[in-house]
């Protein structure tokens, strides 16, 4: 907030209230408020934490240190402060209580002013006041400086801790700044970073007070001289003195009742009245995309870089472009202060782009700082290594071997991994305990359990400590063969992995599986752990469409393979997921296919009959987007006869699936159906039994395929839910399937004619497809732009981009959509006036759907045959009529009453001019009343029209 002048921040203010806990005065509208030692205690504990809930067990323990209370005892209190609030009255509300959490001031907080009058003269009574300077402009910790402030005045004795660089001093002297009336100017600062001997801590405090002592009674005399004093003392950089600096502020508080003290320091002092104010770093933006300049500067770690490149003479004004380099190099720095300063310095020298680069070459250590910084901070090697000199010879050895792991990490992976002769995990837990106090190593709970994190450049700083090569590889080597084990034991989460926050742990894993992957196939890796290590890898890269990193590295295992490896589990794995990631990135060449078949060829001479039909999830699906639909048969078959075999439930539902999958695409809906509903059969489809083999999970092509089905079968309605439902649970998935299931409810939905709605997920297909480098994917999104330009008007436009769009699908291999596709072209060219090249294209396309066995589409090329005909200027209306009732018999042989219902809406149409008004009907009208649902689509909007002015005629 800002400040008058002449005011200055006297206490908190909040509704008619004013609290100065310096004092333990209570105002309302000036005038003392009367409430009980223990009710202002409990108001001192609240207010100090505005908006953070209290829990009872602690609020009790700051209220009543000393003694053992029951609860009854805090609810009595709470009952006199809120009485004397009127807290409830009148619409007025301060304090929440939140049952089996504890209690909560919710009620707006700001400081109180008051005019400074009576500051010199305050000052002057303590001539040894030293205070440094305060920041002109402090970015980011104002909550801070308010709940140290709070928290000091309530409790006397308050420590920052936190990571070297993160900025502790800097609040420190805000807080007493903010204090310094409270304290009528008995402020002292010191500056115990300036010794080495921990004797000479009493002395140094003692001599900046001008107390003459001896030093062998350096503690004793400063206590007599503190006793009846009022001072806020400021004792910064106590970690090289802990132990000297512990026992003195322990004295210091049990003699001297008025003294407050805050302590500045990288670990906690632990004694009996210390309360720790843990600092984080500041926050930076997230790592997400379209990040924009406005969006960054509202984190006041990027806050702080562009403020301070600024002051340091650099151009900068941060662009939509720039603004996620910038929020890049803070993440990079993980948002400590020091560090973030002396990157913006570097800026007006290198650019931004190029200060980005110089962050992943580990300069950023000896970047020079401020002249007038002390020596510790003027650069970041300075800064570790004063952290690093305090340390012990094992926890120093701990520290370097924690530098293997890449970002999070949990307990039990430290002590696996760094354990080893004659380090032991009794040892490797005491140091990790002691990093963590001394704010080495960083913490989060995620989920119920805690991670543990070396900060970037605490981590650059390790790896640059040589250490012997066999210990390097032996550490890695453990390294790798942990997170092999891990991946084993988490693959099933994978695919079904939730939202938010719960997913941090698995991406973590992840990032140290990247490592280990590097480690492995390096100079000094091991071949036979980076096989098993990669085919552990690979599953979860398909599960989270991780394609790139999928190929890379099964790619680069299957060359490592040795003749005692070749033929086992390793190989059949990494076959398949070499197979999968080429199909979805590079279309359906010789190499996909050959490595799909090499894993089945395994599974087969293995007799591993759980694999091979697990196989044929992937083998149907490379022939089914290829366009070879009667091989995608005999695969479905083949599945049904190993899962009849076996026996087992999410085998059996995968067959069920296939075969679904392939009548559909035959033209057989009822038996699709049957098939369809069967895979999906409740308990089927279960999380339990949901499992994804080798990239083809088998529930959601399922739901795929039923939703067309259902569609063709006349059920427009049930169709549309099922699209809608599919969309929404697409955009939380991050494997390939959901860009098909996007994909076919925007096939429905064109369908059904809802272009605009289309429209939208196309985007969001689009984009998917691009930033997981989905090359087939993409060309289908760009062929859908030409199918709705072409109904909406623009046929020459659409036609020309579906045509580029299909000659790219034909170099990927990638057939499946082909027929519909050219569906779409032909009636384009019919619209465009170009019939003969429509008729062309539509008797190449039966030709094709002959050979290849995609019976679903033909009624409807034999319905477009008919309309191309009948537009023809030399108008062949009996070859129409015939074609019409040849659509009209494979429509009825197929089930399919949706495009039953567009040829008779055409030859009703064409009787009608014809002046066949009751055949036309006739026709028509059964065809319409099949129909029970979606009567606001296109094609039974048109079937209606033409219906109600057949019976006006």
């Amino acid at each position: 907030m800002e400040k008058a002048t002449g005011q200055t921040k006297d206490g908190l203010s909040f509704g008619p209230f004013n609290l100065v806990p310096s004092e333990r005065l209570l105002t309302k509208g000036g005038v003392p408020i009367q409430l009980g030692t223990r009710a202002l205690d409990i108001l001192i504990v609240l207010i100090s934490t505005p908006n953070e809930v209290v829990s009872k067990k602690d609020l009790i323990s700051r209220v009543w240190p000393d003694v053992i209370v029951e609860e009854g005892s805090l609810r009595f209190h709470m009952t006199s402060l809120r009485k004397a609030l009127g807290d409830g009255k009148d619409g007025a509300r301060y304090i929440t209580t939140l049952p089996g959490r504890g209690y909560c001031f919710v009620a707006p907080v700001s400081w109180a002013s008051r005019p400074r009058d009576d500051a010199p003269a305050a000052a002057a009574n303590f001539p040894h006041a030293n205070l440094p300077n305060r920041l002109s402009r402090m970015v980011g910790r104002d909550d801070d400086v308010l709940k140290l402030s709070a928290q000091l005045a309530a409790s006397r004795f308050v420590t920052v801790v936190g990571a070297g660089g993160v900025g502790k001093t800097t609040v420190a002297v805000a807080v007493a700044h903010h204090l310094v009336e409270a304290f009528a100017g008995s402020v002292l600062f010191v500056d115990l970073g300036m010794l080495s001997d921990p004797n000479l801590a009493a002395t140094a405090v003692a001599s900046m007070l001008g107390v003459s002592v001896q030093s062998d009674h350096a503690t004793t005399g400063l206590i007599a001289f503190l006793k009846n004093k009022r001072i806020l003392l400021i004792l910064d950089t106590c970690e090289h003195l802990v132990e000297a600096v512990a026992a003195l502020a322990a004295s210091i508080m049990e003699a001297a009742p008025q003294v407050h003290i805050l302590a500045t320091s990288r670990e906690a002092l632990r004694i009996e009245g210390e309360h720790v104010y843990r600092l984080d770093a500041l926050a930076c933006p997230p790592d997400a995309p379209g990040l924009t300049a406005e969006a960054v500067a509202q984190f006041p770690a990027t806050q702080l870089f562009v403020e301070r490149a600024l002051a340091s003479g650099a151009r900068l004004d941060i662009s939509d472009a720039e603004a996620p380099i910038v929020a890049n190099i803070c993440r990079k720095l993980d948002g400590v202060a020091l560090a973030i300063e002396l990157a913006a310095r570097r800026v007006e020298s290198y650019g931004l782009q190029q200060t980005a680069a110089l962050l992943d070459q580990r300069l950023t250590l000896l970047w020079l700082g401020s002249r007038t910084a002390p020596p510790r901070q003027k650069t970041l090697q300075a800064t570790l290594d004063w952290s690093y000199e305090l340390l012990s010879e094992l926890e120093r050895v701990v520290l370097r071997r924690l530098a293997v792991f890449v970002g999070h990490f949990t307990l039990d992976a430290a002590l696996e991994v760094l354990a080893s002769p004659p380090l032991d995990q009794s040892t490797v837990f005491a140091a990790i305990d002691s990093l963590v106090a001394r704010s080495m190593l960083a913490t989060r709970p995620i989920g119920a359990m805690m991670r543990y994190r070396l900060l970037d450049t605490t981590r650059a700083y390790a790896l640059d400590i040589s250490v012997d090569d066999a210990e390097a590889a032996d550490l890695a080597a453990r390294h790798a063969t942990y997170y092999r084990r891990w991946l084993e034991q988490t693959e099933a989460d994978w695919p079904t992995l939730p939202t938010g926050t719960e997913r941090a742990p698995y991406f973590a894993g992840l990032n140290n599986v990247r490592a280990a992957l590097e480690w492995c196939f390096g100079h000094n890796g091991s071949a036979k752990i980076a096989v098993e290590l990669a085919a552990a890898a690979a599953p979860v890269f398909l599960a989270m469409s991780l394609l790139p990193e999928c190929h890379r590295w099964s790619e680069r295992a299957l060359l490592a393979l040795d003749d005692g490896s070749r033929g086992g589990r390793e190989e059949m794995q990494l076959q398949a997921s070499l197979g999968l990631s080429l199909m979805f990135t590079r279309g359906h060449d010789d190499r996909a296919r050959a490595a799909l078949s090499r894993s089945l060829a395994i599974a087969e001479a293995r007799g591993d009959l759980f694999n091979e039909v697990r196989l044929q999830g992937p083998l149907h699906m490379y022939h089914l987007r290829s366009g070879d639909f009667r091989m995608a048969l005999q695969y479905a078959k083949r599945s049904s006869e190993i899962a009849n075999k076996l026996g087992d439930v999410g085998t059996t539902a995968m067959a069920h699936a296939l075969m679904g999958i392939s009548l559909h695409v035959m033209g057989d809906l009822s038996g699709a159906r049957r098939e369809l509903e069967a895979a999906l059969e409740p308990g089927r489809g279960s999380p339990t039994n949901r499992t994804i083999y080798f990239g083809f999970d088998h529930d959601s092509w399922a739901g795929i395929a039923l939703t067309t089905t259902l569609w063709l079968q006349g059920y427009p309605a049930q169709a549309l839910v099922r699209c809608r439902q599919a969309i929404e649970d697409a955009e939380r998935m991050h494997h390939p399937v959901s860009l098909a299931i996007v994909l076919n409810a925007i096939f429905v939905m064109l369908w059904i004619g809802d272009f605009d709605t289309v429209e939208q997920h196309l985007e969001w297909f689009i984009s998917r497809a691009v930033s997981q480098s989905f090359g087939p994917y993409l060309d289908v999104g760009h062929a859908v732009r030409g199918e709705l330009a072409i109904r909406r008007g623009d046929a020459t436009a659409g036609v020309e981009k579906l045509r580029d769009c299909l000659e790219k699908l034909h170099a990927a291999r990638y057939e499946r959509f082909t027929t519909r596709a050219h569906i779409v072209v032909a009636h384009g060219l019919a619209e465009s006036g170009r019939f003969a090249e429509g008729l062309t294209l539509v008797d190449e396309t039966v030709r094709l759907v002959e050979e290849k066995g995609d019976a679903t589409y033909l009624p409807e090329l034999l319905r477009l045959k008919g309309r191309i005909l009948l537009a023809m200027p030399k108008s062949g209306i009996e070859d129409a009529e015939m074609y019409f009732m040849q659509s009209l018999e494979l429509s009825r042989a197929h089930g399919s009453r949706a495009w039953e219902l567009r040829t008779a809406t055409d030859l009703a149409a064409l009787w009608a001019e014809q002046g066949r008004r009751k055949d036309a009907r006739a026709l028509l009208l059964p065809v319409f009343e099949q129909f029970t649902e979606g009567s606001d689509t296109v094609d039974l909007n048109a079937a209606q029209r033409l219906l109600t002015t057949l019976r006006l005629t």
